[in-house]
């Protein structure tokens, strides 16, 4: 596997919101350390905390108290304007719901968030090629979401995601609106740019057989996060 520098460790962190005049603890005086390299799956219940968990670590989010170390960099001590221009080149977001836009073409689409780094045009249409092709989708370059099934609109949201080489990978439910067969292949594609590229992966999911695609398997709930479970393969070509 390629070696990775992008781990991820939080010591003490708590997140608390308040809602409706009550105060909700997400989060309380959590303790995590992901290794660089790793592919692991996050599980639980609704409101446990998955989400807030993947906007934490993507620099979406900060904890309210304790540390967050993503790659090395304290999240804490960067500000905004920092924390945005680390996100952007070192965390890759992928979403349920694919969110491109209708009417950009495919390698549009994966060029936006090239928009934040000082390539060139040209070398922003490069690096976009280069990720359609990753993600097998190079032939479908040119067209639109709207004329892509599900699984490829995905692929094209991966593709996006990894356009900027990041080491980290976010994943949030990616494969919940996809059939059996096109869950089956971003799964793969997520397992190729892990064992390949040594991408560290963080996925929500609710579906165990996506889950077990994942070296570790980490349950939250209620802000509180259980004992590991080592992951074996599902939803796999290989049977």
């Amino acid at each position: 596997m390629v070696e990775s520098r992008h781990g991820v460790e939080l010591r003490g962190v708590s997140r608390i919101y308040s809602r409706g005049g009550e105060t909700v603890k997400v989060f309380d005086d959590v303790d995590l350390k992901i290794d660089a390299g790793a592919f692991c799956a996050l599980m639980g219940p609704s409101g446990s905390g998955k989400s807030t968990l993947l906007n934490l670590v993507g620099g979406l989010d900060r904890p309210d108290t304790g540390d967050l170390t993503v790659g090395g960099v304290a999240l804490g001590g960067l500000s905004e304007a920092a924390l945005a221009s680390w996100r952007a080149e070192s965390i890759g977001f992928i979403f349920q719901g694919f969110n491109l836009i209708p009417v950009l073409t495919a390698i549009e689409n994966i060029e936006l968030p090239l928009l934040l780094t000082n390539l060139s045009k040209a070398e922003r249409r490069e690096h976009a090629l280069h990720a359609l092709e990753l993600v097998g989708m190079a032939d479908r370059a040119k067209h639109r979401p709207g004329q892509l099934s599900g699984g490829q609109e995905q692929r094209v949201a991966i593709a996006r995601a990894v356009a900027t080489d990041p080491g980290v990978i976010l994943a949030d439910e990616p494969t919940g609106d996809l059939d059996f067969e096109s869950a089956r292949q971003v799964l793969d594609l997520l397992g190729r740019l892990h064992s390949e590229l040594g991408k560290t992966i963080l996925m929500v999911t609710h579906d165990p057989r996506a889950a077990q695609r994942a070296e570790r398997i980490i349950h939250l709930d209620k802000g509180r996060i259980e004992e590991p479970e080592q992951g074996s393969k599902g939803l796999s070509g290989e049977g």
